[in-house]
């Protein structure tokens, strides 16, 4: 007797639905549901508004200046998220995942970063903090998670993997953020400023931007790295701004260079007083008939090449204040090392 094809499609898939364990979840599945249900209690809706003046009728308005997402770095109320989320703002409001919603103020930015940190007053158990986690040991093809609100919608889950490690992107600022995580985890706007999350539930980056012609995700997002995160938010939150080592001088600006040809970052002045004045760096100089002669140019940080100023910027931004560096600069024709001891610099 035979059967027939779609007889025995049918059977085999009732064989299956009736087999004992035939619901039950995969291991992928388990971590992933486990992640959302732990680390969504943290993730919060932030909408922002703009008072503006009508000069005829003298009234006030808020005007929607947008949202976005964040999430609780403490109990004491500081909320994480990008600096783009709440520029401009003169008003803004946060929504935990309990639907309570907060007035918020601004703690510090860090427009440099996409960084900032503001403050809502709500009772400690209300306030879930995530983990900070690492990305020491993050690798493309790991599986990591984003949990925001896009497009204003509640409380949204994306799965994806590491595409890239390394990667730069330019702040608002113009500025360039480095060592940026790629994931194809589907970040929209309203997304940013949310977690970035590995599969153990823990912070890896905070999600900021997205690649894309249409402006919806096209699976290139970008998250600012946990361990930029973890240096600058405390920062943030201690002086409301970030404290920076440096060396205490002022820069030519990247495009003269260029434009003369000369490779690496050039010395304007230094500063009276200053490491680098110590350090016996030069800036310009007149002679005596008014022709300027060019100072110093740095090309090297602890042996590590500099072609401009955000390279130079974040050579020194992996130390911290009082720590002393090599830094290489071209005097002329002669290549001379100095030692520099980092100042504060804001």
């Amino acid at each position: 007797m035979t059967v027939s094809r779609a007889l025995f499609t049918t059977i085999t898939l009732l064989a299956v639905s009736a087999a004992p364990g035939a619901d039950a979840l995969l291991e992928y599945e388990r971590n992933t549901i486990d992640v959302f249900r732990k680390s969504s209690p943290s993730v919060v809706f932030i909408t922002s508004k703009s008072v503006q003046w009508d000069l005829w009728s003298m009234n006030v308005f808020e005007i929607p200046q947008g949202s976005g997402s964040g999430f609780i770095w403490d109990n004491k109320g500081h909320i994480v998220t990008n600096f783009h989320v709440i520029k401009n703002a003169d008003n803004i409001s946060v929504t935990l995942s309990n639907r309570k919603s907060y007035e918020a103020s601004v703690v510090g930015i860090a427009p440099n970063k996409d960084l900032a940190v503001i403050k809502i007053k709500a009772p400690a158990e209300e306030l879930r903090p995530l983990t900070p986690g690492s990305v020491t040991n993050l690798k493309v093809g790991r599986k990591v998670l984003a949990i925001g609100n896009p497009f204003g919608l509640d409380q949204t889950l994306t799965v994806g993997v590491v595409s890239a490690l390394g990667r730069q992107i330019k702040a608002v600022t113009g500025r360039t953020i480095h060592d940026v995580i790629q994931t194809d985890a589907a970040i929209n706007p309203g997304n940013s400023g949310g977690p970035l999350l590995d599969s153990r539930g823990y912070l890896v980056g905070v999600n900021t931007s997205i690649m894309t012609p249409s402006g919806a995700s096209a699976g290139i997002g970008f998250a600012v790295p946990v361990n930029t995160v973890k240096r600058v938010i405390p920062q943030l939150i201690q002086y409301g701004k970030v404290i920076r080592p440096g060396l205490g001088v002022e820069l030519l600006p990247d495009n003269i260079m260029s434009q003369y040809g000369i490779a690496g970052v050039g010395i304007a002045r230094t500063n009276p007083g200053s490491a680098a004045e110590r350090a016996g760096l030069r800036g310009l100089s007149r002679d005596y008939f008014g022709r300027v002669t060019l100072g110093d140019v740095i090309i090297a940080v602890d042996g590590k090449k500099i072609a401009n100023s955000d390279e130079l910027a974040y050579r020194l931004e992996q130390h911290k204040v009082g720590d002393s560096v090599t830094v290489t600069v071209l005097r002329g024709n002669k290549k001379i090392n100095a030692a520099v001891v980092l100042q504060r610099v804001e």
